[in-house]
């Protein structure tokens, strides 16, 4: 049995760069950050960020594209691929990258709105709530509910 699977929790590292494949398929690609914390051996808590390649294709490159800014936290559910290439002067080229098979996007951030206006938070419905008093009876069909 083989597996190749990878799962980030991370931050985005610069914003997300879209191209087209000659087929026309969308391809997003972007930079993300994770941290791993651990305590070393004198008991001093130890913060170590690793830094990923994603890419993703098709559709979900245009979410990530239109979602996704620098800073924003995601969850990238992929797989690990290693590329190796020649560059214009003949040097050897490596890199690893997650191709993302599923993503989830983070909260909402408050720094941008890409809608050009911002938009008031809704009110919760006010509800009314029936006020017990003591010494008082009640009858059960007189509670709404």
């Amino acid at each position: 049995m083989n597996l190749n699977k990878a799962f980030l929790i991370g931050r985005l590292t610069r914003d997300p760069e879209t191209k087209s494949l000659p087929s026309g398929q969308p391809v997003t690609s972007f930079g993300m950050a994770t941290d791993r914390f651990y305590y070393d051996k004198s008991g001093g808590k130890q913060q170590k960020t690793e830094f990923h390649n994603i890419v993703i294709f098709g559709k979900l490159a245009e979410v990530a594209a239109q979602y996704l800014l620098k800073g924003s936290l995601a969850y990238i559910e992929g797989r690990i691929q290693n590329r190796t290439w020649k560059d214009q002067s003949g040097n050897q080229k490596y890199r690893s990258e997650i191709i993302a098979e599923r993503m989830q996007l983070g909260p909402k951030s408050a720094k941008k709105e890409t809608s050009g206006f911002e938009q008031k938070p809704q009110e919760a419905p006010v509800e009314e709530i029936p006020i017990i008093e003591e010494d008082k009876e009640i009858d059960v069909k007189d509670i709404p509910f």
